[in-house]
């Protein structure tokens, strides 16, 4: 019972956080950024390749991964890790960095918390609105961030830009 209620708080949370997009003006480009990205998980690859398989099942493209994309992903993960919070803060900066450094034309994300594996998080994103907008968006490419804080929990940043 208590495994049914934390899967619904997860699931009330996450829908809670819609996904961002960059449809307000964009903030200064003030973004720090990792310089080196962390070599990628197998949890990553998954997402990647169930988003992908997702997109290919509704007769879209399927998009290219960028380091660029991950290592502002890994930023935005590593925050969040550090203030233990799923959020957007600061999205406007990734959308800004993303635009003038790796020709971004229109950049989104979906972030999320507390998935334990990859199928668990892309159901929970397609089943909802706002998340499953961004996988099925006019995208060209994207990237992903997962990361554990000292507890175990998993927190993930998935960034999609068009070119």
């Amino acid at each position: 019972m208590k495994l049914v209620k934390l899967s619904l708080l997860i699931a009330i949370t996450i829908s809670g956080f819609s996904c961002s997009t960059d449809s307000l003006e964009a903030a200064p480009n003030t973004l720090e950024l990792k310089t080196t990205v962390v070599k990628t998980k197998p949890i990553e690859v998954e997402t990647l390749n169930l988003i992908n398989e997702y997109r290919t099942s509704k007769g879209l493209s399927p998009l290219n991964n960028m380091n660029i994309i991950k290592s502002v992903a890994e930023t935005h993960t590593d925050y969040m890790v550090e203030i233990n919070q799923v959020n957007h803060d600061n999205f406007y900066e990734r959308s800004a960095y993303l635009k003038e450094n790796a020709g971004a034309t229109n950049v989104s994300e979906n972030v999320a918390y507390g998935y334990t594996s990859a199928q668990s998080l892309v159901n929970a994103w397609v089943n909802s609105d706002s998340h499953r907008a961004n996988i099925e968006g006019d995208f060209t490419d994207f990237d992903i961030s997962a990361e554990q804080n000292s507890e175990g929990k998993w927190y993930y940043t998935n960034i999609f830009i068009k070119k």
